[in-house]
């Protein structure tokens, strides 16, 4: 049996939609919490897949949460094996930072549902399945595109939304993975920062979330579908 190892910073920014897919391949799929630092006892290269989920802090913070270097240690041995890895919002930066990028606050943080505008590269990767759907943006830091790295999606906000690395590592700043009634977690569990961020409130992502949830949960299961098949998961 194939094995999925999933990094979660905290409980309620799973693997959401993309756990039934990988279930449905018969990859079974193992949580390992970062803060508990069990990361440097992990083997980087053992798993299949290895899915680094979002998460509130930032991966310039590594004095504060020491296990960010055991974090950026794991990718760092898969990205030189090139062993499929995958990036959500924070794993995404924790990516871009082991391929020797700069992460740092972005000019305003951008949360809430929006579309992504795709580069010709983005158009012709699994991404096609996501032009013209709002996804869910949460997120106050950017990156720099890793060397040797492809820009696969954008928006007015945040340049740098997705790349692909390698031949199997993919990287999202958004939430491809996030919808439904899953979001209510994320809603307590973000309240202090939606009541501190001009212009977002509760009952507006909750409205929006319902409004979105149908077109993400058909796109985002076909963009998961393409690229798992494009990485023979």
């Amino acid at each position: 049996m194939k094995r999925a190892l999933a990094i979660v910073h905290v409980a309620f920014e799973d693997l959401g939609l993309l756990e039934p897919l990988l279930a449905e391949r018969g990859i079974a799929t193992r949580y390992v919490e970062a803060s508990l630092g069990g990361l440097a006892a992990e083997d980087p290269l053992a798993p299949d897949l290895v899915v680094v989920c979002g998460g509130p802090i930032s991966v310039y913070e590594e004095a504060q949460y020491p296990f960010v270097r055991d974090e950026l240690a794991l990718l760092e041995r898969r990205f030189s094996a090139d062993r499929p890895t995958l990036g959500l919002c924070l794993g995404a930066q924790m990516m871009a930072r082991a391929l020797g990028s700069r992460v740092y606050p972005n000019a305003r943080k951008e949360i809430g549902w929006s579309a992504l505008s795709l580069t010709p590269a983005g158009k012709e990767s699994a991404l096609r399945h996501l032009e013209g759907t709002s996804v869910l943006h949460w997120h106050g830091d950017t990156f720099d595109l890793p060397a040797g790295a492809h820009r696969l999606a954008s928006t007015e906000i945040t340049e740098n939304q997705a790349f692909a690395w390698g031949a199997s590592a993919l990287a999202l700043q958004f939430h491809a993975e996030a919808a439904g009634v899953a979001l209510e977690r994320w809603f307590v569990g973000h309240a202090c920062e939606i009541a501190s961020t001009p212009g977002i409130s509760v009952e507006g992502l909750r409205r929006d979330t319902r409004a979105c949830t149908p077109a993400v949960e058909r796109a985002g299961r076909a963009l998961f579908t393409e690229w798992l098949d494009s990485i023979e998961l």
